[in-house]
Order: C-alpha cells, then sequence, then structure tokens
C-alpha cells in the first residue's frame, strides 16, 4: 500500500473554505480540470468529466461536516490503482482563527505501475489541486 498527501494553508475561514469544497459534488466549482460532475445514488456517488472528457466515477464512503471532512473510493477511472481511499479535509491553523489548512490524502496500491510513478501522479494530483483551491480562493 502506498500513500500520498498535500497540504495548504490558505489566509481563509475553514468555515468558507469547507463552503466551497464540502459538497462531494462540487469538484467543478473550484477544480478547473474537473469541468463536470454529476451526482447519483443520492449524491453518495459522483461521476466526473475531466477536461479530456476521460471520466472517474467515486464513491462517498465518509462525510463529517463538523469535522470538515469526507473520504471516498474510485469505483473506475483511468489510473493503475486498486483500494484507492482519499480523504479530503479542512482544519483551524492553530493560532490563526481566519486561516485554513486544507488536507488532500489518499492511499491506493498500485496496479502494474511503479509505485514511485503513481504516488508521484496522485501527489501532482493533490498539490495542483489545492493551488487551484487557492487560486479559485483568491479570485
Amino acid at each position: 500500500m502506498a500513500s500520498t498527501s498535500a497540504t495548504i494553508d490558505l489566509p481563509v475561514p475553514p468555515a468558507r473554505v469547507w463552503q466551497l469544497i464540502g459538497g462531494f459534488d462540487s469538484l467543478p466549482d473550484w477544480l478547473p480540470y474537473i469541468p463536470a460532475s454529476v451526482a447519483a445514488e443520492g449524491g453518495r456517488v459522483r461521476r466526473l468529466e475531466n477536461a479530456d472528457g476521460g471520466v472517474i466515477v467515486e464513491r462517498l464512503v465518509a462525510f463529517d461536516d463538523a469535522a470538515r471532512s469526507y473520504s471516498y473510493t474510485i469505483l473506475d477511472a483511468p489510473f493503475p490503482v486498486t483500494d484507492y481511499l482519499s480523504t479530503l479535509s479542512v482544519h483551524e491553523v492553530p493560532g490563526l482563527p481566519d486561516a485554513s489548512r486544507v488536507v488532500w490524502s489518499g492511499t491506493f496500491t498500485p496496479a502494474g505501475a511503479d509505485e514511485a510513478e503513481v504516488t508521484a501522479l496522485f501527489h501532482g494530483i493533490y498539490t495542483d489541486g489545492l493551488a487551484a483551491l487557492r487560486d479559485t480562493l483568491a479570485a
């Protein structure tokens, strides 16, 4: 099992960040490389489409609004992994009540691919995603 995570601190209150990213179907609101998301099964499954028309299907497995966190698995995607579990969470920055720390992390088992390459792939997705979140909030 491999894992990676990315973290960003933002000069925005956690409640505001969570309002933007806390909906499982909200990726198109802040992630430019995911322009479309269609919810299914009462919002517990999302069908994402990337800018190239590729499809990723994910299932929500845990949601905690009070803790500002959700976790999801991949049901279908063009990624060489199995047993994927990712969590997106928003925390207060200690001593800075108007700042947020956003963490995007995942664990997975590479399938037919080099572990370092797959880890770098997801680390890039998380890092680029958090940079897009920063840019969206600054706009």
